[in-house]
């Protein structure tokens, strides 16, 4: 990366403070919407900083719930330690 492209301290500090202050006001609108409204906002993304590689979309993992005979056999299992 060439230096020119590199931030210093004041330009880190100042995009930290930016990124506070947008989870701040966030966390404001999320806590005084109303319950139908408050899924509307998404949470804000951090300031892109140099030399940061790009963010990668995570995909939440389906969810493998057990079967009521498997939490049948895990709890008679455990009372019989």
């Amino acid at each position: 990366m060439d230096e020119t492209t590199q931030w210093g301290s004041t330009e880190h500090i100042l995009a930290r403070i930016s990124d506070a202050l947008e989870v701040s006001n966030y966390l404001f609108i999320r806590a005084n919407a109303s319950a139908k409204d408050a899924d509307k906002f998404d949470p804000p993304k951090p300031l892109p900083r140099p030399g940061d590689p790009e963010p990668v979309e995570v995909k939440p993992a389906a969810n493998d719930f057990a079967s009521g005979e498997e939490l049948s056999n895990f709890f008679a299992s455990m009372s019989n330690i």
